[in-house]
């Protein structure tokens, strides 16, 4: 056993100890149960169901304990998962889990109501982002996550995780508003202002019969922190060559190189609206037919401010400088290509139909469709500060982007030894960006064509499961999924350099086994080992992405393979009424993994480009430890926390000897959350919680050992408060601090500081 995974095994087995002996002996047997508001971790998965969640997050124990702005806050605290939220509103918060960074967004699945949110159309932490937004935090019923891809219903983008977003639907007439607001003093560099935000939002619904809807509405307004900096490398002699300038910071970059923070990038005013209407009917055949439609639209304009005077005060943001002794010539995408406008028209839409839960066979159709009615993000190529205004610019659209999903699942409970569940699958995706010059960036007309690429993408799947009891307390799940892939229409043009081509069809078709072993050692105790194959397929831009090499655009690999993973976990768990505690140790090993690595790009070349490769092999193992308890030392007081410790690493790699051996990009070793929640009565509950991650590393050659600066992936530990304080029956008031103790730390980005969050909901 190396050192560091000998490191992560004895930590966790140290909390593991340490986390079991605080625990009260005073535990009820099992059967009452959790009470189900309260229920965080659930651990049904000791039921053998690879399909049943690892982790329940229901949405009134998240109002509660969390200072939730959007939807995606609810999972702040769920054990291994990391959402890279910037600020409120972000449209840009991918998923981190226990084996993977926030730039593997393909290998997780997020639903809402049967809606793919999770972006199929690629995979990283920017364009392929989930779509969180089209849920708001006030129509969530709860949210369960499922790690692995164990279960033989869910497709091989599952390696991370399967989260399921669920609304809420009333049983009676009901009318409810929220408003929060927040503010963050931020504090960097030469930067000195406030961030601030408020949201709004209202819902009304009802029952009348079989028939029940409800429509809600949120509106959102956010002024961020900067998202970037403007920074110059220093040059290796000194020189007085230029026009004198003043006001720079001096730093280090993440591969430790000397450099002049010259501004403030990327500030963001965003203005997010989310419309919801869902409905609902109970056929007298105790058939359900449901549909739910969500509109998303934002508008979020970005602008950045320089730290550079000249001697008579005027903001300088492009020309040949002499800056401290050192002479520099700042180019105008410097500052420029980091303002922009970007306008967001999104439809998520599902129609599902099944039977009632109930008797020997049950069933359920579900179609999805999400689809970009409008997605344009203008930007200037001029220098400013006269670009502030208008002038030269371009504008990348990606109106036509969508998917859409069918699935016909059904399952036979009618012997009295096994369950058997089988479905079939099908999901598309199309891709379509294209880039135009314009005369006037603001509010010019399309101009040429400047590049452009397409793409599509289907998957056809067939899976199938069958839960045996063997013994009275012993249960074994097989299943298997067998999936069909195309990728077709791709093309990529480019004006200059000049590139017009049309890719090759690609295709793949595989199987995936699955299995799962559960054992009930007793009431409190129980066993579950679960061992699954995983296919997860290159997505469309991963295929076609287009890069420049000199003079000329090339497209790196459009025949890339499949990234095949070997996952595996042994978790034992025991529960009682009153608590939880469980611990699980995992590995996943993954073939032909799809990440970004240095390489030469034109056969010969010595010259190196980051792109999206296979690479041979990569392994990550470790533990998690999960433990909840209620009444903890004194009546009223819940304690949670959970600490993941994970060895990533690349073990092969043929094309990047550097990267064997190293950590696997944005994958920290330590990760771990804590929770004390005291409710004196049914009025007051006191929340106080702490986030912990170590550094992680942005390369696949770990070349960045600086994480403390901006693209750096540096360790924090925060702390947040929360008190919510019931006035009546309908009304409830809230008040919390984020990042209490004020801890500035940046991954790749720099990340909110201090937050006071306020909030006022009314419920009828």
């Amino acid at each position: 056993m190396c050192n560091s995974t000998r490191l992560v095994a004895q930590s966790s087995v140290l909390a593991l100890f340490a986390f079991g002996a605080a625990l009260p002996a005073s535990a009820q047997p099992i059967g009452s149960g959790l009470q189900p508001e309260y229920v965080v971790v659930n651990g049904e998965r000791t039921s053998a169901d690879p399909s049943a969640p690892d982790v329940q997050v229901t949405a009134a124990k998240a109002m509660e304990q969390i200072n939730t702005v959007n939807t995606e806050d609810m999972l702040e605290y769920a054990p291994s998962l990391l959402v890279r939220k910037r600020h409120e509103g972000d449209v840009q918060d991918p998923l981190a889990t226990r084996t993977s960074g926030v730039g593997a967004s393909a290998r997780n699945l997020i639903f809402m109501d049967g809606v793919l949110i999770s972006s199929p159309i690629g995979n990283n932490n920017s364009s392929a982002s989930p779509h969180f937004g089209v849920v708001a935090p006030q129509d969530v019923s709860r949210i369960d996550v499922l790690y692995g891809p164990f279960a033989a219903r869910d497709a091989g983008n599952s390696i991370g995780v399967t989260i399921n977003i669920t609304t809420r639907m009333p049983d009676h007439f009901e009318l409810y508003g929220d408003a929060v607001g927040t503010l963050e003093p931020f504090d960097k560099y030469s930067t000195d202002s406030d961030a601030s935000s408020w949201q709004v939002s209202g819902g009304v619904g009802d029952r009348t019969g079989a028939f029940s809807w409800r429509l809600s509405a949120n509106h959102l307004d956010d002024f961020a922190q900067p998202l970037g900096f403007a920074t110059l490398t220093q040059p290796a002699t000194t020189s007085t060559a230029g026009t004198p300038v003043f006001g720079a910071t001096g730093d280090l970059n993440r591969t430790a190189a000397a450099i002049a923070v010259i501004g403030a990038t990327s500030i963001e005013h965003q203005v997010e609206d989310t419309d919801t209407l869902k409905l609902a009917y109970d056929l007298p055949n105790q058939w359900q037919l449901s549909y739910v439609a969500s509109l998303f639209h934002q508008n979020d304009d970005a602008g950045a401010k320089s730290y550079l005077h000249d001697a008579s005060g005027n903001p300088v943001y492009t020309g040949n400088v002499s800056l401290a002794g050192y002479n520099y010539n700042i180019a105008a995408s410097t500052f420029s290509n980091t303002i922009y406008n970007y306008q967001q028209t999104q439809l998520a839409q599902a129609l599902t139909l099944n039977s009632a839960d109930s008797g020997d066979f049950v069933w359920e159709l579900i179609a999805s469709d999400y689809n970009y009615l409008n997605d344009k993000q203008r930007t200037p190529t001029a220098a400013l500060p006269a670009a502030f205004t208008g002038g030269a610019g371009q504008v990348n659209r990606m109106n036509g982007t969508g998917w859409y999903t069918l699935d016909a699942d059904g399952a036979w409970r009618g012997w009295a030894d096994n369950e058997l569940s089988f479905g079939v699958h099908r999901d598309a995706e199309t891709f379509a960006q294209v880039r135009n010059n314009l005369t006037d960036w603001v509010q010019g007309g399309l101009g040429t064509v400047v590049n452009s690429a397409q793409g599509r993408t289907f998957t056809d799947a067939q899976w199938a499961q069958d839960i045996w009891t063997l013994l009275p307390d012993i249960k074994l799940a097989l299943g298997v999924r067998h999936e069909d892939w195309r990728a077709y229409d791709g093309t990529n043009f480019s004006a200059s350099p000049a590139l017009n081509t049309i890719q090759p069809r690609v295709s793949s078709s595989s199987f995936s086994p699955k299995a799962s072993l559960a054992w009930q050692v007793s009431d409190r105790w129980s066993l579950t080992g679960s061992w699954g194959e995983a296919m997860r397929m290159p997505t469309v831009t991963e295929l076609y992405q287009a890069i420049t090499t000199g003079t000329t655009l090339t497209v790196p690999n459009p025949n890339l393979k499949p990234e095949h993973a070997d996952s595996y976990e042994l978790a034992a768990q025991r529960k009682t009424d009153n608590g939880l505690l469980r611990i699980s140790f995992f590995q996943e090993n993954i073939s032909d993994a799809l990440l970004f690595q240095s390489a030469p790009l034109v056969p010969g070349s010595n010259t190196l480009f980051s792109f999206v490769q296979n690479v041979d092999r990569t392994r990550a193992r470790g533990i998690e430890l999960i433990a909840d308890q209620n009444d903890a030392f004194v009546s009223g007081l819940e304690l949670s926390g959970n600490l993941t410790a994970v060895d990533g690493r690349i073990v092969r790699d043929s094309a990047f000897a550097n990267a064997v051996n190293k950590r696997i990009p944005q994958l920290p070793v330590l990760r771990a959350n804590a929770l004390a929640t005291w409710r004196p009565n049914d009025v007051w509950a006191f929340t106080l919680g702490a986030r912990y991650s170590d550094r992680s590393f942005g390369t696949i050659d770990n070349s960045d050992p600086v994480s403390q600066t901006y693209q750096g992936f540096a360790g924090y530990f925060v702390f947040d408060t929360r008190v919510r304080y019931r006035v009546d029956q309908n009304w409830t008031l809230s008040a919390g601090v984020d990042n209490i103790n004020g801890d500035k730390y940046f991954v790749f980005h720099p990340f909110p500081q201090r937050t006071f969050v306020m909030e006022i909901h009314y419920a009828q």
